[in-house]
């Protein structure tokens, strides 16, 4: 990606802060990685999991000390998403904005295109 071009998934500072803090406590260097995977109960679901190793074909995010990686694949279902962190009264929880989902389920884990 050139300094022109946008990314074509984004994070909020929110996620920013809360991932970086995630990966200070991990004892080795890691990174956070976000796929798509098929399941849930609208088709898809998001997964987020800490992983040491990018591939060379990994889109890298980073802001602010976090680092996310996202493979091709799941990249094509995440084109202009925004990756972001809610702290509420029911909890706290990654949220990822995706303009390409049709349908979502009420936890907001899984979506449908």
């Amino acid at each position: 990606m050139t300094a022109q071009t946008p990314m074509p998934v984004t994070m909020s500072a929110r996620a920013a802060r809360r991932i970086a803090a995630i990966l200070a406590a991990e004892p080795s260097p890691a990174m956070l990685r976000l796929a798509v995977t098929g399941g849930g109960c609208s088709g898809f679901q998001y997964n987020f999991a800490l992983d040491e190793a990018q591939a060379d074909d990994d889109l890298v995010l980073e802001r602010d000390g976090a680092k996310i990686l996202i493979d091709p694949v799941s990249l094509d279902f995440l084109q202009g998403s925004e990756i972001d962190f809610t702290d509420d009264l029911i909890g706290q929880a990654f949220k990822v904005n995706n303009p390409n989902a049709t349908a979502s389920c009420g936890c907001g884990t899984s979506f449908a295109v």
